[in-house]
């Protein structure tokens, strides 16, 4: 469920609410490091979707080149995670995301990430470049030029 941020994250525009399931935790009872990329998938659809009216990937769409997470503290079941997510960067088939993870509850923060995505032709099988309409929705929306 994305919702506008406003006071809950400064900077971003675009929060959404990931519930830990039991199925996210390790043995330990915390939130396993691999589940953290599903938790920032949930946002970077939710701004595809929101931001670029992407809803449905036909011929074009995104791919995942690299993603970066610094994790800094632990995420438990039952909690709920904002996940905050914006545009810094466009390049010429290269979109750059950076993320937010805190605990709804608290405010603690539970993670940093960044992402780059890719824009990509599935017809060619080849990256292709952003298209003007993307790069000033992400522009208007993230105030970046």
């Amino acid at each position: 469920q994305a919702h506008q941020g406003g006071s809950l994250m400064e900077g971003f525009k675009l929060v959404s609410e990931v519930p830990v399931r039991f199925s996210d935790t390790d043995g330990l009872g915390h939130v396993n490091n691999a589940n953290y990329l599903s938790f920032l998938e949930v946002s970077r659809i939710d701004y595809l979707q929101k931001v670029l009216d992407c809803v449905e990937i036909k011929e074009f769409g995104v791919i995942i080149a690299r993603v970066e997470i610094d994790y800094k503290s632990p995420a438990f079941h039952h909690e709920k995670v904002l996940v905050g997510c914006r545009v810094t960067e466009i390049g010429g088939a290269s979109i750059l995301m950076e993320y937010r993870l805190e605990d709804k509850a608290t405010g603690r923060l539970i993670a940093e990430a960044k992402s780059v995505m890719v824009t990509f032709d599935y017809g060619l099988g080849r990256p292709m470049r952003v298209s003007e309409e993307w790069r000033k929705k992400m522009e208007d929306y993230d105030g970046i030029s």
